[in-house]
């Protein structure tokens, strides 16, 4: 998890350096008032100014500071629970740790707990069904890797757990540990169903979609991002699957600074993975072999061999060229844990 500390005095300062140091669930950047500050941290003078430019760009915001500065500060940005980062407030004296924003999908919650722990502290948590120990769609959700199709059925959820009413639950996927809250049938009036199809197994459906699918790239030198973009685009239009399933673009490393794949990934917000030429050369499987991309690239096939070896899984989609784009589509496995935690 990409986190900025913002800290204002010279405690706050020390408190987070101290987490900067110590912390290995999270890569740290540090931004510090410009008269509280030290060489190791970004400084800032305006936090109107510093959040304007770091929102979204940092999956989590630590603030050391009161809780209504924090408040304040990240306000005019806030957009939506399933896309806002996590908020974390760290009073200055470091006795306390609040999530303020994004508990459960952004991981506010477990990263307050780690960081209470981290630095002995209290965290401080609200969310009903952490406080009662109830099951979370929310949570569950993202520590799996899972799509919330529609926000307000799992509000419907998370309020039949609160209530005790039954909750069944349907999975295309192997499962551990399903908590006592939920039912594995589907004579229930509400429930939640993880997979892919077009199925509602209850009245009240929650669907959840695995975030699943690694997209392997090949490209000329150069090519443009509109290009790539059009590629992808028809080849997953081909295999009916929605971008939003895309979890990784892979490639070999020669790619690691094309602008045009780069600029595709920020674009739908999609993380790249590269590999050297002999790590896809030991990847196993049946592959599409190219005497030209041998040649250019050290080894005989790019895309097949680049999803395969970044999904942990198999194709789902052989290599597929597309206007000098070449595009293959693999499936990570799947095995839900109601215990995994994001952080």
């Amino acid at each position: 998890m990409k986190a900025a500390i913002i800290s204002l005095t010279e405690n706050g300062r020390l408190l987070s350096a101290n987490i900067a140091e110590k912390s290995d669930f999270i890569e740290p950047e540090r931004f510090c008032f410009h008269s509280h500050s030290d060489p190791s941290a970004n400084e800032f003078i305006n936090l109107s100014d510093l959040v304007s430019g770091i929102f979204t760009e940092y999956e989590a915001l630590i603030f050391v500071c009161a809780c209504g500065i924090a408040v304040r500060a990240v306000a005019p940005y806030l957009r939506s629970k399933t896309s806002d980062p996590a908020v974390v407030v760290i009073d200055d004296c470091g006795r306390y740790v609040i999530p303020i924003l994004s508990g459960h999908i952004g991981g506010a919650n477990a990263l307050a707990k780690r960081l209470a722990e981290l630095i002995s502290a209290q965290p401080v948590i609200t969310t009903a069904t952490d406080i009662g120990g109830h099951f979370s769609p929310d949570s569950f959700a993202a520590a799996n890797g899972l799509i919330i199709e529609d926000m307000n059925v799992a509000k419907t959820v998370a309020a039949a757990v609160l209530d005790g009413e039954p909750v069944g639950f349907v999975s295309d996927y192997e499962y551990r540990k399903l908590p006592a809250e939920l039912s594995p049938d589907n004579d229930s009036r509400i429930g939640i169903y993880v997979g892919y199809r077009d199925i509602r197994p209850f009245p009240v459906t929650l669907k959840l979609i695995p975030k699943n699918i690694v997209l392997g790239i090949g490209c000329k030198r150069g090519t443009k991002c509109s290009v790539i973009e059009k590629a992808v685009l028809s080849v997953l239009s081909s295999a009916d699957l929605p971008i939003e399933r895309v979890r990784n673009i892979a490639s070999i490393d020669l790619k690691s600074d094309e602008q045009g794949m780069l600029g595709f990934c920020r674009k739908h917000d999609i993380k790249p993975v590269f590999f050297s030429a002999e790590e896809l050369k030991e990847t196993a499987g049946d592959f599409t072999a190219s005497d030209f991309v041998r040649s250019v690239t050290g080894v005989d096939n790019v895309c097949e061999r680049s999803a395969v070896l970044c999904s942990g899984g198999k194709l789902v989609l052989g290599k597929t060229a597309f206007e000098g784009v070449t595009v293959a589509v693999a499936e990570m496995p799947v095995i839900l844990d109601f215990e995994r935690k994001i952080l």
